[in-house]
């Protein structure tokens, strides 16, 4: 259980057998002041259970593998039960450690009226953990955002692992086997076009990639969701679809709305009115919580994606990968 604040525990052990040369090179407690659910608020940054960046391991612990301005940094949390343990190795392990808060949603605004509609009341109750993260690391998620674009998510988060598995460099510490960290702009600039193509990635979104790299180094941390969307939208190849889904992630946009999603428009029409809509439609709907549209967005997700009918994709399947 991975939920802290007034929310029950299992406590985790920590790995005393660890070796003394691999001691991290920072350490903290992260002791919310309100409960934080962290697999759920974590959950968007990672891309499937075999994301390279990402690992649990079977004591409960969450690895990330990451990069900052300081230099790449692995980091492990460890949910107990006076707080998110955090140990980080690498350069950038201060940095990594200072940035836990936000990770977990610090700057989250929790001021959120539920309101009248029993769906939404309903997810807020069950889910009162659920925060909206704050990576900072606007590069980090802008890849497989774009990677994911018109295409069938299972496909996009294989052309992700592919890629970074590949390209990426082992992080720093004692962090888990198979773990990688992302390549940096450059290298995603210099990636050959064969390897795109091994990895079921057509010119349209490599070439994205290759121009959003030229403009990595404006894509700071420290932007609003709006003057990252002032940046992004400068790239040709990234609409307000990647804009949402990049900054609902690294800058914590608690009003971000993925438009031109076939899947969300349905979910959130049927979650809402039994009906499926469009992106008008949608747009209309998650008005009234403005500017809370993301959290409803995601309370609807983990609450009702399950239970919706199931529509067919209209985006392709990409090429098989080798």
């Amino acid at each position: 259980m991975t939920a802290i604040g007034d929310a029950p525990l299992a406590e985790v052990r920590p790995d005393d057998a660890r070796d003394a040369r691999d001691a991290p090179a920072s350490v903290d407690v992260y002791r919310p002041a309100l409960p934080v659910d962290v697999a759920l608020t974590l959950a968007p940054l990672r891309r499937g259970a075999s994301d390279p960046v990402w690992r649990r391991t079977p004591d409960g612990a969450i690895w990330h593998a990451t990069r900052t301005p300081d230099g790449p940094a692995t980091r492990r949390l460890v949910v107990r039960r006076d707080g998110v343990h955090v140990e980080a190795w690498g350069p950038g392990a201060e940095r990594a450690v200072a940035g836990v808060p936000d990770l977990l949603g610090a700057r989250d605004d929790t001021r959120f009226e539920a309101g009248p509609h029993p769906v939404v009341r309903e997810a807020h109750r069950r889910l009162p953990g659920l925060r909206i993260p704050h990576s900072s690391n606007v590069w980090e998620q802008l890849v497989p955002a774009v990677l994911e674009q018109r295409v069938v998510g299972l496909d996009a988060k294989a052309s992700w692992r592919r890629l970074v598995q590949r390209h990426g460099s082992v992080p720093p510490g004692p962090a888990p086997a198979g773990m990688r960290l992302a390549p940096p702009p450059r290298a995603w600039a210099d990636l050959p076009v064969w390897e795109w193509r091994a990895a079921g990635v057509e010119e349209a979104r490599a070439g994205t990639v290759r121009r959003a790299a030229l403009v990595a180094h404006h894509l700071r941390g420290d932007l609003t969701p709006a003057q990252a969307s002032r940046v992004l939208r400068s790239v040709r190849g990234i609409g307000p679809w990647t804009v949402a889904e990049v900054t609902s992630r690294a800058l914590g946009d608690t009003d971000a709305v993925s438009v031109g999603d076939f899947h969300l428009a349905h979910l959130v029409g049927w979650a809402l009115t039994g009906r499926r809509t469009d992106d008008a439609g949608m747009l209309e709907l998650l008005e009234p919580w403005r500017p809370q549209r993301q959290r409803v967005i995601r309370l609807l997700e983990i609450t009702q994606a399950a239970r919706a009918p199931r529509f067919g994709p209209r985006s392709p399947r990409a090429a098989r990968l080798g």
